[in-house]
């Protein structure tokens, strides 16, 4: 039903960064919650919301809204994703069965013809609107730039650590979004972001091989 790991993927993202106050932070799962420490600034919680369009030429193509945490293990950065939807069930179970990603089904609209905004729509199958978001598409960056972060999440009752590593090329941006003030994404409503980018024409590399997981639990 979905591809094994690791997932090559290529297409557009739409980020921004948001500082919220940590008892607006959305809640991690216990496993995940003991393990880790939200990363602050000024005493505010850093969170990041993305909208993402994986394009053919990848092992799967479909839409997604994200929302995740930064925080730290132990000093390691780490981004916990707290709330997703994508348009594809492949996703949605691959997701959840390979790294604890708590993917739930939507329905999209993400225009990026009519560059320089992007219009992008999120909407429960058959139910309420979760949020959307104008982007205005900015500055292009020369050169291309590496990715790499760590998602943790909890898989059953044990923390999932998956590495995530790319290529992508940087626009700045100017975002707002909006967010149904009642729905899940509640905790960023009336909240502008403090930085706002373009990732183009990225491609990434999520999770391991084989090989390279039985490396990990041989050096582990």
């Amino acid at each position: 039903m979905y591809p094994p790991e690791p997932w090559h993927l290529r297409g557009q993202m739409y980020l921004s960064v948001f500082l919220i106050p940590r008892r607006n932070m959305p809640a991690l799962p216990p496993a995940l919650d003991a393990a880790v420490r939200p990363v602050t600034v000024g005493g505010r919680v850093a969170v990041g919301a993305a909208w993402v369009s994986y394009e053919p030429g990848g092992v799967l193509h479909y839409r997604e809204l994200l929302s995740a945490v930064l925080v730290h293990e132990r000093g390691r950065p780490r981004v916990s994703i707290t709330d997703i939807w994508v348009d594809s069930v492949a996703s949605r179970e691959g997701g959840r069965r390979l790294w604890g990603i708590p993917k739930e089904l939507a329905d999209f609209t993400l225009d990026a013809e009519t560059e320089p905004l992007v219009d992008a729509t999120v909407t429960a199958p058959g139910g309420p609107p979760i949020g959307s978001a104008l982007v205005r598409l900015k500055r292009r960056l020369p050169g291309r730039y590496p990715l790499g972060f760590t998602v943790a999440q909890q898989l059953g009752e044990q923390v999932r650590r998956t590495p995530v590593r790319g290529r992508a090329g940087l626009r700045t941006a100017a975002a707002a979004w909006r967010p149904e003030p009642d729905g899940p994404l509640a905790y960023l409503a009336g909240r502008r972001p403090v930085l706002s980018l373009a990732v183009t024409d990225f491609w990434l590399t999520f999770g391991r091989s084989a090989e390279d997981r039985a490396k990990s639990r041989s050096a582990g």
